[in-house]
């Protein structure tokens, strides 16, 4: 490592550190939290307005619980402490479903059940939650409900013919038809975006729990994206599929791709298996290097979508942009190539010309390729702190790990650095 990559990685490390602890996580604890009906409010605008009425998503409370687990293990604050605290309270208490087991889809403000639909993604993400809080914490029944989730989902869900998994049931567990997570998403029966969270939450889960039928299912959903998700050429992933695996689109999403090339290689190397890490580092690497030379824009930033022919989304929504970093960055980190870590670099100075939203805090969802900012909704059910905050401690830890430093919290609270 030279001196030009060591100041890149200071840099990254400071000041994300910086953003996350003065911007992003300040905001959440100021505005977000609901302390009359608990959890967090499911909708605040572009102004900060809170719709107090508003329906909460499960995946939202999750990705907050998430959040504030993985903070306060970095940062030991009592405020993130009472936070996380708060965000289980609710999705043990309204969002799981005491009758069938797993997580509702949506519940009303007043936490009672609204959408009753049993997604896989949403079950991904208490599991990915509930695995982080006891990481945190230590508390046992988050273990305990996240292992209980992990055997639901096996029983559920497995697609024991054709592999993976099914994706959508009614509140009893009875598969449907229409798989949707929204309406821009294609109707088939498998995506790449649901089995990406499933790996991820396994992932997780398996830090605390070693079972042996997690592995083998961790196992088998590497080689799922080794084998079926991730096309021939190793350049991107198909984003759907019938149920027997057969692509139905090859439209490109740069973010759902970039994500995939790090968290694809963050399994296979907990697993520390090295016939899966090599294949898994060779695959991440050409994702990253075709994301590199077609999804990046020449300010930097990354665009949300393409397909054989080019850019169709030309837009440059917050998400992808912060996992470009940490795909980047881990690309770096496996090849010693100085123009990924550039990359990652040159997508944060994106990040914080046009996404960072200087006036009313947290991060933009969206801007037009020139960097104005749609109006949109500054918190909803797709609008959360997970994947900037995920970015910001990626960074730090990967940065410790390389520069031997350690980032502290500061002395005054969080909530009085907003």
């Amino acid at each position: 490592m030279n001196r030009s990559e060591e100041r890149i990685i200071n840099k990254l490390s400071e000041e994300l550190g910086a953003e996350l602890l003065s911007n992003i996580i300040p905001y959440w604890l100021t505005h977000s939290m609901d302390h009359e009906n608990g959890g967090f409010y499911g909708q605040i605008d572009s102004n900060n307005v809170q719709i107090v009425d508003a329906d909460k998503g499960s995946v939202l409370m999750a990705r907050i619980l998430w959040t504030f687990s993985a903070c306060y293990k970095r940062f030991g604050s009592d405020e993130l402490k009472d936070a996380a605290d708060h965000a289980f309270e609710f999705i043990k208490n309204h969002c799981w479903d005491k009758s069938n087991g797993g997580v509702h889809w949506m519940v009303q403000s007043n936490g009672n059940p609204k959408d009753r639909r049993k997604f896989l993604y949403a079950q991904s993400f208490a599991i990915y939650s509930l695995s982080e809080y006891y990481s945190a914490t230590g508390n046992r029944e988050a273990l305990e409900l996240a292992k209980e989730l992990f055997r639901i989902v096996e029983l559920k869900c497995a697609d024991t013919k054709n592999g993976g998994y099914h994706e959508v049931f009614d509140k009893n567990w009875n598969k449907l038809t229409d798989a949707r997570l929204s309406e821009k998403d294609q109707n088939e029966p498998k995506s790449t975006n649901t089995h990406l969270h499933i790996m991820e939450a396994y992932t997780n889960l398996f830090r605390s729990w070693k079972s042996a039928e997690l592995k083998d299912r961790l196992e088998a959903l590497i080689d799922l994206f080794i084998n079926r998700i991730v096309n021939k050429n190793q350049t991107s992933t198909f984003p759907f599929f019938n149920g027997q695996w057969e692509p139905k689109s090859s439209d490109i999403s740069f973010g759902h791709d970039i994500e995939t090339s790090w968290l694809l290689h963050e399994a296979a190397n907990l697993l520390n298996d090295d016939q899966r890490l090599k294949a898994v580092e060779l695959i991440g690497l050409n994702i990253a290097n075709f994301v590199q030379n077609n999804g990046l824009d020449g300010d930097g930033g990354m665009f949300n979508g393409g397909d054989r022919n080019g850019v169709t989304d030309d837009r440059k929504d917050w998400w992808p942009q912060a996992e470009g970093i940490v795909g980047f960055f881990n690309a770096y980190q496996v090849s010693d190539d100085v123009t990924y870590l550039e990359s990652a670099d040159q997508l944060w100075e994106f990040i914080k010309e046009f996404i960072v939203d200087k006036k009313n805090g947290e991060w933009h969802e969206k801007v037009s390729r020139s960097g104005e900012p749609f109006k949109l909704d500054k918190v909803r059910s797709w609008k959360c702190p997970y994947h900037n905050t995920r970015a910001a401690l990626e960074i730090l830890e990967r940065a410790d790990s390389i520069l031997n430093t350690q980032t502290g919290v500061a002395e005054t609270p969080i909530s009085e650095k907003f």
